[in-house]
């Protein structure tokens, strides 16, 4: 008879997994450990099958891990190269070595992935309609008439000029960001002369006020800080590629008429912080009535009335009195 040469075949994680000869090898070692102990013969039989199978576990454990670092190293590799095109990212690792390359503050680790690409009407609408009295803002829907139910909810007191012209965001707002999101860095200028109607802003010192890179909480009206990071943004999920900027940047496109797919969780979220029932509205109108005193009084809570004005609302005796009913 002629002997036949076998095929080597390269061990991989695949096969392991799929033949279990790992285990079948431990059971192997245990087995021929036993009956060498109970054997009433003195041969070197059993510690050569020890040996062997003991020896084919090295092997192949050395192959296994050989191999799982190759796939990291590929991984990370091909998440840098993902994290370099522009556009939304294309799954959670690759947006989180965006979120640490560009030096992010990652709130939520892994992070969430951002929505999916936003569409834009093509036809802008009419601007809001205002309460002479209240000061509420009436909006109105494009083409996509599902959104009207939640606009009935969404009546922020305060138009985009008035947040700008108030002070606030500490003067940083429309400055100049890389976004993990887009993975596209953005200039002031380009994006003031995209985001804002120029009446807004004129007279403006844009330095302090709008495009600074320190937070500066002079500017604010009510001289405190507040919000989160960009990247705390970022990784909860809550930047659109639309608006690499935020809620504040699709406020300022809404209000001039621009509809598009996001529209519902943007006003989704006004209603949830800013709304009749929003956390923050309620928190602060709650301190006013205990504490017995006026809407403008400063003193309470200046930095929800802060992060309320980023939201578009004012605290005004109707805001109190409509709670106060409630």
């Amino acid at each position: 008879m002629h002997s036949v040469q076998l095929p080597i075949i390269a061990i991989t994680i695949e096969i392991l997994e799929s033949t279990k000869l790992g285990k079948v090898l431990v059971k192997v070692v245990k087995t021929c450990k036993r009956h060498k102990r109970t054997s009433s013969t003195t041969d070197n039989q059993w510690d050569e099958a020890i040996s062997t199978a003991e020896k084919l576990l090295v092997e192949y454990k050395a192959a296994a891990d050989a191999e799982a670092k190759a796939a990291s190293k590929k991984k990370v590799k091909s998440n840098v190269a993902a994290a370099q095109k522009p556009g939304l990212p294309s799954s959670t690792s690759a947006y989180k070595t965006r979120l640490v390359t560009q030096k992010k503050e990652m709130y939520k680790d892994p992070p969430a992935l951002p929505p999916a690409h936003i569409t834009i009407e093509s036809k802008l609408v009419k601007e809001p309609k205002r309460n002479k009295t209240t000061g509420e803002l009436t909006f109105v829907a494009g083409e996509n008439k599902d959104i009207a139910k939640v606009l009935k909810d969404f009546h922020p007191n305060r138009t985009p000029e008035e947040v700008l012209r108030a002070g606030s965001f500490g003067g940083t707002y429309f400055r100049p960001i890389s976004s993990a999101v887009t993975n596209v860095h953005y200039n002031p200028a380009a994006v003031l002369k995209d985001t804002v109607q120029s009446s807004w802003i004129d007279g403006l010192n844009k330095s302090t006020m709008l495009t600074s890179i320190k937070y500066n909480t002079s500017i604010n009206k009510y001289k405190v800080k507040c919000g989160g990071s960009l990247g705390m943004w970022e990784s909860s999920g809550w930047i659109a590629d639309s608006d690499p900027y935020g809620w504040f940047q699709w406020y300022c496109r809404f209000y001039s008429g621009r509809r598009c797919s996001d529209d519902a969780r943007q006003i989704s979220r006004w209603c949830k912080s800013a709304g009749l029932k929003g956390r923050f509205r309620s928190q602060i109108c709650n301190k006013i009535i205990a504490a017995n005193t006026t809407c403008d009084d400063v003193k309470i809570s200046p930095v929800i009335r802060q992060t309320l004005l980023h939201w578009g609302l004012e605290i005004t005796e109707d805001v109190v009195e409509k709670h106060r009913n409630r």
